[in-house]
C-alpha cells in the first residue's frame, strides 16, 4: 500500500493513482509505500503453471517511478496512521511520514476463520496462490510432482473476490499442464457458488479442449448446490469435507479462501462490517475517514469487478480527484472507468469480458459490456490477452 502526500501503492491501483497524480498536477509531492521491492502481478500467474510465463516474466519493481514519474518510492511497511495529525507510521522509520491525501490501495487479506483446518501457516502444504509470488511456485511444484493419475482440488471462494474469472483461468491452465504431462490426471473444481464469470465460454472451451461433461473429462465442476462448498481441509491428509458431508482425498489441494479488505486497511478503521472498504465512488474517499482515499480490490466499488485492469482505471479517476481536491477544485463528476479481464483456457485459446462505466449521480454505473471473441476468434484472443498484459505493466512498471 502507499500514498500521495498529498499516492498509491505497489500494484496497479496505487501506482496508477500516483502516476495519475503527477501528471494532473507536477507540483503535487507524492510518496509511494510499498512493503516490498518487487511486485509479481496476479493477473497472468496463472500462466506460470503452464509454463507460457515465468515468475521473472511477471515480476517488476519501481525504479521508473521515480526515475520517470519523479515519485518517491519508499519500501517499508505501514504500521499505522494517525489521522488527526494526518501521518503515517512506517516499521523502520523513525519519524512518521506527514500527508494531506492518503491513498490506500491494499488489496486483500483471508477470511481464515471460515475454513476449519486451515491457517496461514497451512500455505506450503494448502496454497492459495493467490497473491503471487512464492505461493505460485508453491502450487506448481506440487502441480509438477503429482502422480501421473492424481486428483487436484480446487476450491473457489464464494463473492465478493479478487478476480471473478481467475479460479476458472487457473483450472484451464492446469488441465493445459497436465493434458501435456499427466494426461490421466483429473481436476476437480469445488465451488462456494452456483454460477461463475464467463461460465458459458469457460465450459465452452472444456468441452473443445478437454473433454469437459464426458466419461473421460479432465475437468469437473462441482456447483455449491450440488455440494461444492468446502468446510474443512486436512493440511496432512490432504482430505477434504464439503458441506454435505462428502469426503475427497486428492494429491494436490488448492483452497483460495473467502476475502476481505488487507488487514491494513482495518488497522486504519477503513472497512465495515463487510470487511470491505465503504467510500465515495465519485472520489474513492473513505466514508469513515475522511482525507484518505480507498481503491483497489479492498474498496466497494461495484459494479466494478476486483480486478488489476478494474484498480488502474480507479487509479486514473483517484488521482485526478485527489490532484482537484488538493487545489480546492471538484472532482470530474463525469468521468468514465472501464474493465476488461481476459482469460486463457489453453495457451492459444483466450476469451474476455468487458465493460464501461461512469459516475453518474456520485456512483459509478455500467454502461455497456459484453464477452469476446464473438467470431470464435479464440487464438486472437489469446494473444490479445498477452497484449493487454505488455500494454498495462508498461504502463505501470516500464
Amino acid at each position: 500500500m502507499g500514498w500521495a502526500r498529498g499516492g498509491g501503492g505497489g500494484g496497479p491501483g496505487g501506482v496508477s493513482t500516483a502516476q495519475n497524480i503527477k501528471k494532473a498536477n507536477p507540483n503535487i509531492e507524492v510518496t509511494l509505500v510499498e512493503k516490498n521491492a518487487d511486485y509479481s502481478t496476479c493477473f497472468g500467474s496463472n500462466w506460470v503453471l503452464d509454463d507460457i510465463v515465468d515468475m521473472g516474466d511477471i515480476t517488476f519493481n519501481y525504479k521508473t517511478l521515480e526515475q520517470k514519474h519523479g515519485i518517491k518510492v519508499v519500501i517499508d511497511e505501514v504500521i499505522g496512521v494517525d489521522t488527526d495529525k494526518q501521518t503515517v507510521r512506517l516499521a523502520m522509520a523513525s519519524q512518521p511520514l506527514p500527508y494531506d491525501r492518503l491513498v490506500v490501495s491494499p488489496g486483500i487479506s483471508f477470511r481464515w476463520d471460515k475454513i476449519e483446518g486451515l491457517d496461514e501457516s497451512t500455505t506450503y502444504q494448502v496454497p492459495h496462490a493467490w497473491k503471487a509470488g512464492y505461493q505460485t511456485l508453491i502450487l506448481k511444484s506440487q502441480l509438477q510432482a503429482m502422480p501421473e493419475n492424481g486428483t487436484m482440488l480446487l476450491a473457489a471462494p464464494p463473492n465478493p473476490f479478487r478476480c471473478p474469472p481467475g479460479p476458472y483461468e487457473r483450472a484451464s491452465m492446469i488441465a493445459s499442464f497436465m493434458k501435456k504431462h499427466k494426461p490421466k490426471a483429473k481436476l476437480i473444481i469445488l465451488d462456494s457458488k452456483d454460477k461463475f464469470s464467463k461460465q458459458g465460454m469457460f465450459t465452452a472451451g472444456w468441452e473443445e479442449q478437454y473433454g469437459f461433461g464426458s466419461d473421460n473429462a479432465m475437468i469437473e465442476w462441482v456447483s455449491k448446490s450440488n455440494g461444492g462448498e468446502v468446510t474443512r481441509v486436512d493440511p496432512k491428509t490432504l482430505e477434504v469435507v464439503t458441506a454435505n458431508g462428502t469426503k475427497i482425498k486428492a494429491d494436490v489441494v488448492n483452497y483460495i479462501p473467502l476475502q476481505k479488505a488487507n488487514t491494513t486497511a482495518a488497522r486504519m478503521g477503513l472497512t465495515d462490517a463487510s470487511g470491505w472498504c465503504p467510500i465515495n465512488q465519485e472520489t474513492f474517499e473513505s466514508t469513515l475517514v475522511p482525507n484518505i482515499h480507498v481503491l483497489g480490490d479492498a474498496s466497494v466499488a461495484s459494479p466494478m469487478p476486483k480486478s488489476g485492469f478494474s484498480a488502474n482505471s480507479q487509479g486514473m479517476v483517484c488521482g485526478a480527484a485527489v490532484a482537484a481536491l488538493m487545489a480546492g477544485d471538484k472532482a470530474n463528476a463525469g468521468a468514465t472507468l472501464g474493465n476488461q479481464c481476459y482469460s486463457l483456457v489453453a495457451p492459444d485459446y483466450g476469451i474476455s469480458v468487458a465493460a464501461g462505466y461512469k459516475l453518474e449521480n456520485g456512483k459509478i454505473v455500467k454502461t455497456s459490456g459484453g464477452l469476446f471473441p464473438k467470431d470464435g476468434s479464440y487464438a486472437k484472443e489469446a494473444k490479445s490477452a498477452h497484449g493487454w498484459y505488455a500494454g498495462i505493466t508498461g504502463y505501470l512498471y516500464k
